[in-house]
C-alpha cells in the first residue's frame, strides 16, 4: 500500500516550465508515438534514447526527479517477475543452475528480462510525466478537439473526453482514500504484514469501504455536474482556447527526431 502513494499517474504539479506551457494536443500525441515506438523497440540503444528524452523533459519540467522515478516502486513486483521469469525461461548459456533440478539461468535470459523491464519503466514515466505536466482540465480539452472529426460519424467526443479525464483525476483520489483507510484499519489493531498471501488477504476488508467511497465520490461529482447545468452534447465554449505555438512545434520536431532513431537503433 505505500508504495501507491509515489504513482503520480492522474496528479497535476502546477508550474511554469517549458513542458507545461505546450498545447496538449503537442503533449498527448507526441507521448503516445513515443511509447509506440518504444514498445517495438529490440534493442537498448533504442530504449537509452527515449530515456535520455524523458531525462530532457524531466528537467525542463522542472519536475523533482525522484516523484518521477517513484512511479517505478509500485511495479517492482512485476519488474521482478518478468527478469525472473526470462532469466530461467530463456534458453543460452547458463550462469548459475538450481541444485538437484533442471532450472538455470541464462545470460540471454537476464539481457532480455532487462530489456523488457527497462521498456515497460520507460512507458510508465511517460505516461506519469504526460499527467504531472497537464491539467485534467487541459487534457479534457486536448481529447476533445484532437478526436472532433469522430463526431461526424456519431461518436459522443466530449463525454468520451471527460471520461478519461475523470478516470485520470480518481486514480490519485482512490489512492489517497486507500491509504487513509488502511491506516484507519491499523490504529484499530489490523496487521498488514507478513508473506505476500497473507498481506493480499488483509486488504480485503478494506475493498467495501474503498468502493463505498468511490461510488459516494461518484455521486458527489454527478451531482455536481447537474447542479451547473451540464448536459450532454451540448455545445459549449472554453475560457481558455486552445492554440499551437513555436514551442509546440520545436517539441513535434524533436519527438520526430527521437522517434526516427528510435526506429533508426531498432
Amino acid at each position: 500500500m505505500p508504495a501507491l502513494q509515489d504513482i503520480t499517474l492522474g496528479r497535476y504539479l502546477a508550474l511554469d516550465s517549458p513542458v507545461h506551457r505546450l498545447d496538449p494536443r503537442t503533449k498527448f500525441v507526441g507521448t503516445m508515438a513515443l511509447m509506440v515506438a518504444a514498445l517495438s523497440a529490440h534493442s537498448f540503444s533504442a530504449l537509452f534514447i527515449f530515456a535520455a528524452l524523458l531525462a530532457l523533459t524531466t528537467i525542463l519540467a522542472n519536475l523533482p526527479v525522484h516523484m518521477v522515478l517513484a512511479n517505478l516502486r509500485a511495479f517492482v513486483w512485476l519488474f521482478t517477475f518478468t527478469l525472473g521469469l526470462h532469466a530461467f525461461l530463456t534458453p543460452g548459456a547458463p550462469l548459475w543452475s538450481m541444485p538437484l533440478t533442471h532450472w538455470s539461468v541464462s545470460a540471454e535470459g537476464l539481457r532480455t528480462g532487462a530489456f523488457f523491464c527497462l521498456r515497460l519503466a520507460t512507458v510508465v514515466i511517460a505516461a506519469a510525466l504526460m499527467t504531472l505536466t497537464t491539467s485534467p482540465m487541459q487534457l479534457t480539452a486536448g481529447l476533445e478537439r484532437l478526436f472532433a472529426p469522430a463526431k461526424r460519424i456519431g461518436v459522443p467526443v466530449a463525454e468520451l473526453a471527460l471520461m478519461v479525464s475523470i478516470a485520470l483525476r480518481f486514480i490519485p483520489v482512490l489512492v489517497d482514500e486507500a491509504e487513509r483507510l488502511r491506516k484507519a484499519q491499523v490504529s484499530r489493531g489490523a496487521d498488514f504484514s507478513g508473506h505476500p498471501i497473507r498481506r493480499a488477504r488483509s486488504l480485503v476488508p478494506l475493498l467495501i469501504p474503498l468502493f463505498v467511497s468511490a461510488f459516494e465520490r461518484a455521486d458527489r461529482l454527478a451531482l455536481a455536474m447537474e447542479s451547473r447545468c451540464y448536459q450532454p452534447g451540448a455545445p459549449r465554449t472554453h475560457y481558455h482556447q486552445l492554440a499551437l505555438r513555436w514551442g509546440d512545434l520545436v517539441a513535434a520536431l524533436v519527438s520526430l527526431s527521437a522517434i526516427a532513431a528510435i526506429y533508426w537503433s531498432r
